[in-house]
């Protein structure tokens, strides 16, 4: 009886010791966001997960580290559609099957970002059925038209993303910077940008960011160059140029094997802390944090 009594009182001290923690949290209204690179699941990462009978191949070393933030953000480069062919490596026309795809879901994938080169890879109609699938899922997207809204710890987290691979900012995009930043408390923009296979932003990368937070933008995270490449800030706003891949195929180098998460800690508006975890794919298509 006494051991009863004993075990009783351990679960309620737990539960109020649990409690406490997070009534704290919500008291100093602190929210996380984890940000990773380039995802793509498709080609040889298709295959792996699919020989393997394994749909979560891709994510198994990293699904609990992704799932413990508030609010994860990936560069997704691939459609998602229910006929996708079998792709071997010299294709450049990346998709993957909404089974694989549901792996994002499993691993707390809350916002990915389809404005990239890849994601419309099989037209508007692939597109639209990667939205769909995406939609069915829960998780929210943004293709360079959309402002989508987030709310985390009574703060509203605002995320863009914008394609500038080949082209600049338009009269529209800017409008949609200014507007946005009236809507929420935090604006986030990934835009895709850079020379591929560079550890350095180039000229167009620092001048673009620099007209992204003087329009309003409180954090900028960037996709599309493969490689990690250098972080500064710009009137106190973070600006990681680009966080390299996270979920690839790329296994002829070291660098393309290479990635970065970053996870910022909010408490409202204000960024209170910042981390950085070094990630690296030994075997194809599935990276584990370092």
């Amino acid at each position: 009886m006494g051991d009863f009594i004993s075990s009783v009182f351990a679960f309620l001290l737990s539960f109020i010791s649990t409690r406490q923690v997070i009534v704290n949290n919500e008291a100093n209204n602190q929210a996380t966001i984890l940000f990773a690179g380039d995802v793509m699941l498709g080609r040889s990462v298709m295959g792996e997960a699919i020989d393997g009978n394994n749909y979560l191949y891709p994510f198994e070393k990293v699904k609990t580290f992704l799932s413990n933030a508030d609010i994860t953000f990936v560069n997704l480069e691939n459609a998602v559609i229910e006929n996708c062919p079998r792709q071997y490596k010299g294709s450049f026309s990346f998709c993957t099957t909404p089974e694989i795809a549901k792996g994002l879901w499993e691993s707390g994938v809350d916002i990915v970002s389809l404005a990239n080169n890849h994601s419309g890879n099989f037209g508007i109609e692939g597109l639209d059925e990667t939205k769909r699938h995406l939609n069915n899922l829960g998780i929210k997207w943004v293709d360079g038209t959309n402002l989508e809204i987030i709310e985390k710890a009574g703060t509203n987290f605002g995320f863009l993303g914008f394609n500038l691979v080949y082209r600049n900012l338009s009269e529209e995009d800017l409008k949609l910077i200014a507007e946005s930043n009236n809507k929420v408390d935090v604006l986030i923009v990934s835009p895709h940008w850079g020379d591929e296979y560079k550890n350095m932003a180039n000229k167009f990368q620092t001048e673009t960011a620099k007209v992204m937070v003087e329009l309003g933008a409180d954090l900028i995270v960037g996709h599309h160059p493969h490689w990690v490449q250098n972080y500064e800030e710009y009137m106190s706003r973070p600006i990681y140029y680009s966080l390299g891949n996270f979920i690839f195929d790329q296994s002829w180098s070291e660098e393309t094997k290479k990635g970065l998460l970053v996870k910022f800690t909010f408490d409202g508006k204000n960024i209170v802390n910042r981390e950085e975890f070094n990630t690296y794919t030994p075997k194809i298509g599935q990276p584990m944090i370092q």
